[in-house]
């Protein structure tokens, strides 16, 4: 049996992962699909103050209180820079990283840095409180504004990725144009350290891709 800790991209809540949790679930495993401070079912919560590190926290002390071992942590688009710090602060109870169209975070980076001009345009777009992202229009009706500090911070780490068991990247490959993940996804191709899959698929890959994301899942676990 496995622990899957499940973290979302930009305004949305764990209920992204729906079709996942119930798979993984029925099959013994122990799944957490979270929904990060502000956000969601959690937005009255966001404020200017809430950031990265905010949301690296609520992984860790998730870990933490429910006393979680070798954790599979799971981070779909911003949701990997908050996995990979986590995992960082707390190794021992990770044993493996799994990035779904995501940005993978070295010590220094932001969002801000490693996105696009175009994902750029997007964070900057910012309703009247000036600190929340908007969601796009074309994301799911329960998606919410994203604490725009979150996506502008530096992300601080002190290990390496090569410390935990398993490593894998999928890349989705259906987007209306250019996708901001590929050059990560062609960097861990090459990397026989990682194991890197493409679907045919756009972003949401557990809600166009659930089966066959389902499978890399469970590959090894």
């Amino acid at each position: 049996m496995a622990t899957y800790v499940l973290i979302p991209g930009m305004c949305h809540g764990g209920w992204t992962f729906e079709p996942i949790t119930e798979q993984l679930r029925r099959r013994g495993h122990r799944v957490y699909p979270m929904t990060l401070t502000g956000l969601a079912e959690r937005s009255h919560l966001l404020n200017a103050t809430v950031n990265l590190e905010t949301h690296i926290q609520d992984v860790v002390n998730l870990l933490v209180a429910e006393d979680i071992e070798d954790a599979v942590l799971v981070g779909h688009s911003y949701g990997a820079m908050v996995i990979t710090a986590a995992a960082d602060r707390l190794p021992e109870r990770v044993d493996s990283l799994v990035y779904l169209d995501a940005m993978v975070p070295r010590d220094g980076d932001s969002c801000w840095s490693l996105v696009t001009d175009q994902e750029r345009q997007w964070y900057l777009d910012v309703a009247e409180t000036g600190y929340v992202v908007r969601p796009l229009p074309f994301f799911d009706t329960r998606a919410t504004g994203h604490p725009l500090a979150s996506v502008l911070q530096a992300v601080r780490l002190t290990g390496d990725l090569g410390r935990f068991r398993r490593r894998d990247y999928v890349y989705a490959t259906g987007w209306d144009g250019e996708s901001p993940f590929t050059t990560f996804y062609q960097r861990f191709q090459a990397d026989p350290q990682w194991h890197a899959h493409a679907l045919d698929s756009k972003h949401n890959l557990m809600r166009d891709a659930p089966e066959k994301l389902l499978a890399i899942l469970l590959e090894d676990r």
